[in-house]
């Protein structure tokens, strides 16, 4: 059945994942390139699954109001994966972002949300936002991204991919083939071009402002793509924490200290824990350069070094990988008994798990904000509140 095109069919609620769920012969099937009400003529890309399908929209039929042309000439069905949404109007876009959050959070905490999806400064529409990109050569050393869930290549577009940042684009062409072309783009302007992982131009070390702050991070290190989105990120959690002089706080899953540095700055005595041994050497660098020599970065798991953290913290921020903090972590955090905790978000079902194990152990959401880092694909962050006390 796989490669067969069903349908007319018609399309309903968009789901986590950057599709729209559809039914054939009572079968659920998972539809990319669509939109809720659209009437669509279905490629199946994928029967692996007993209980669901995969597929693209070949063909529409009755399209959305909220449809319109896509930017980049090689995305859709069969093509480039890397963006979802790209043949979405960028406010859709946000409401469908907003939706995805508010039933994973119905659905996973039980939690009630009104969500809205905020746009942040530094992209061009939507565009022209990524400052970190991955590419691969094919076998006539063209640069090119995947297709979704594949190794297949599409070739980038001439001109360099629409959602990267202009300034950090390599040359299309003269690659080895199967070599992996890696690019980073600081605040400044300056660029760093990995090949298989080594250096070839540019800075070992990029720098990235925040503010008035400026913060160093390995060129081959984790930095937020968009080129607002440290900025943004920042000033949410310290809206939320409210961070206040003398007061201590652990910043876990610290990377290289962007929370750190911001609340060591407001006085606040930090304990960051990391897995990433270059990352905290980052780090500690960072916050001596903030002038903070009383705060402290750990390498480890978080889960392991939780165990010989302080047993009371004020604060708290949480800023794990995609697949969250994990209920042991969650519950390790709140029997510290902090008076507040920040938890911020890339992955909006992980972030329902882990919101409600802290529900479950009589906290309550206090705020919750959504940011569109990611445009033109499904992915969002957002930043949650919790506070101690019952309700929501």
């Amino acid at each position: 059945m796989s490669g067969a095109v069903v349908g007319p069919l018609r399309v309903g609620a968009v789901a986590h994942g950057g599709h729209c769920v559809a039914r054939h012969e009572g079968r659920v099937v998972f539809v990319r390139h669509s939109l809720p009400g659209e009437l669509v003529d279905v490629r199946i890309t994928d029967t692996g699954h007993e209980r669901y399908w995969r597929g693209d929209a070949v063909t529409v039929h009755e399209a959305s109001p909220d449809r319109t042309e896509p930017p980049c000439p090689v995305s859709g069905p069969g093509r480039c994966g890397g963006c979802d949404l790209q043949h979405v109007a960028l406010p859709a876009q946000r409401r469908l972002k907003a939706e995805v959050v508010a039933e994973q959070l119905q659905r996973l905490a039980g939690l009630a949300v009104d969500v809205e999806v905020e746009p942040v400064p530094g992209d061009e529409e939507g565009l022209a936002w990524r400052t970190r990109m991955r590419y691969h050569a094919d076998t006539d050393g063209v640069l090119g991204l995947r297709h979704h869930r594949s190794h297949d290549l599409e070739p980038v577009p001439v001109g360099g991919c629409p959602i990267s940042d202009p300034r950090g684009r390599p040359d299309r062409t003269g690659w080895e083939p199967g070599q992996v072309v890696e690019t980073a783009v600081d605040t400044a302007g300056s660029v760093s071009t990995l090949v298989d992982g080594e250096r070839v131009s540019g800075p070992a070390l990029l720098h990235q402002r925040v503010g008035d702050q400026e913060l160093a991070v390995a060129a081959d290190g984790f930095w937020q793509v968009h080129p607002g989105a440290a900025e943004t990120l920042v000033e949410a959690v310290l809206e939320g924490l409210a961070p206040q002089r003398g007061e201590r706080a652990f910043d876990l899953y610290c990377g290289v200290g962007l929370f750190a540095v911001a609340l060591t700055r407001l006085g606040v005595r930090v304990w960051g824990v990391e897995s990433s041994r270059s990352a905290v050497a980052h780090a500690r660098r960072n916050l001596a350069t903030a002038g903070d020599t009383a705060s402290r970065v750990t390498a480890g798991r978080v889960a392991q070094v939780l165990r010989r953290l302080p047993e009371r913290t004020d604060l708290v921020v949480l800023d794990p990988p995609r697949t969250g903090a994990g209920g042991e972590v969650v519950r390790a955090v709140l029997a510290r008994r902090p008076r507040r905790v920040a938890y911020v978000a890339c992955d909006p079902a992980a972030l329902a798990r882990d919101l409600r194990t802290a529900l479950d152990a009589g906290w309550r959401l206090t705020s919750l904000r959504a940011f569109d880092l990611f445009p033109m694909t499904h992915h969002v962050e957002c930043v949650a509140l919790l506070e101690p006390g019952s309700g929501v």
